[in-house]
């Protein structure tokens, strides 16, 4: 399968996984991090997300999409700048 890089709004997005920026606590802040929170189900999201823990810079964990197209949500964590 070619690789393609599609321009849209990844909550509308059906695919098997979306990549989202994380928080390295288990919250969700600004952004795309809230729209994904808010299109999947902020409150069953964050359960999910508090029953892994704090993740290191560079780390990722792997979700339900909830309410998403998306099967699954990838949490990367990224270095605070």
């Amino acid at each position: 399968m070619p690789f393609e890089i599609v321009r849209n709004d990844i909550t509308k997005m059906e695919v098997d996984v979306i990549v989202n920026t994380a928080n390295r606590r288990p919250i969700y802040s600004t952004g795309t991090d809230l729209a994904v929170y808010k299109a999947a189900g902020e409150l069953e999201l964050l359960e999910e997300r508090k029953k892994i823990g704090y993740l290191e810079s560079g780390e990722v964990a792997i979700t339900p999409g909830f309410k998403l197209p998306a099967k699954y949500i990838i949490h990367a964590a990224s270095p605070i700048y």
